[in-house]
């Protein structure tokens, strides 16, 4: 069975996390890890605990959340107001925030934004001498749209020149889906030929590749084969069938 990997990129001095269920940045974890947001309900709410030995002092920012060809594009937005603004948790205890829509929503798609939570450097001290870790999380906000909202999903899988198998999911409904991860298998194989742990989100009106890369014990299939496809989601879980094209 192939299994792709995802690897995790510390950037500089910052540890950046998404995660599902309770999000856990160290000494920081924060819940719920999203938020929705509709014309009923206008105002969220997160804690954040401080599970270390000493103070931690975050600072918040709201952003806009885009995607074009499968990549995020962040921007900052004041459709939302999130308090407060900048705050300090005590070691062991917790802070409630809230973030408030300043605007309607929009009529036929879902609004999508993140919460950003930096954590700031502490007062210097002279004797520290190593290298400190601030956490920086992300959390998704969702704002649904006055209809239904729901996403309409379409599989597709092609070969590369390179010998590989990409799959690609287009988003073509009015809210967003996360795909947590999915199975390939050949029609009426007990094993799936491929598995792919992911956390991807694919927003409304967007689209996704994943690059399966293939090698002699577990050859790609053929043009014209046809994969079974079971996904873990958001919304559920999803069975397909996808032909792979020329």
């Amino acid at each position: 069975m192939l299994t792709r990997v995802l690897e995790q990129v510390a950037c500089g001095l910052f540890c950046f996390v998404v995660c599902a269920g309770i999000a856990n940045a160290g000494k920081i974890g924060v819940s719920p890890v999203r938020v929705t947001l509709s014309d009923g309900q206008k105002i969220g709410s997160l804690s954040v605990r401080n599970d270390g030995t000493e103070p931690v002092t975050m600072q918040m920012e709201v952003l806009s959340w885009s995607q074009a060809e499968g990549k995020d594009i962040l921007t900052p937005s004041r459709d939302l107001l999130a308090n407060p603004p900048i705050f300090t948790i005590p070691a062991g205890s917790s802070q409630l925030i809230r973030a408030g829509l300043r605007r309607a929503p929009d009529a036929q798609r879902e609004l999508t934004y993140r919460v950003i939570l930096q954590e700031l450097p502490p007062p210097p001290n002279l004797d520290f001498m190593g290298t400190r870790m601030l956490m920086r999380i992300s959390l998704p906000v969702f704002v649904l749209p006055e209809v239904a909202a729901k996403p309409v999903l379409r599989w597709q899988a092609t070969d590369t020149p390179q010998g590989a198998l990409k799959i690609s999911l287009s988003n073509n409904g009015n809210a967003h889906i996360q795909i947590k991860n999915f199975k390939l298998s050949l029609l009426e194989s007990a094993q799936p030929w491929v598995t792919l742990e992911t956390s991807d989100y694919v927003l409304a009106g967007q689209s996704r590749d994943w690059i399966v890369l293939a090698n002699p014990e577990n050859p790609a299939p053929p043009p014209g084969a046809t994969l079974q496809l079971f996904a873990q989601t958001d919304a559920g879980d999803i069975e397909a069938e996808v032909i792979i094209a020329p």
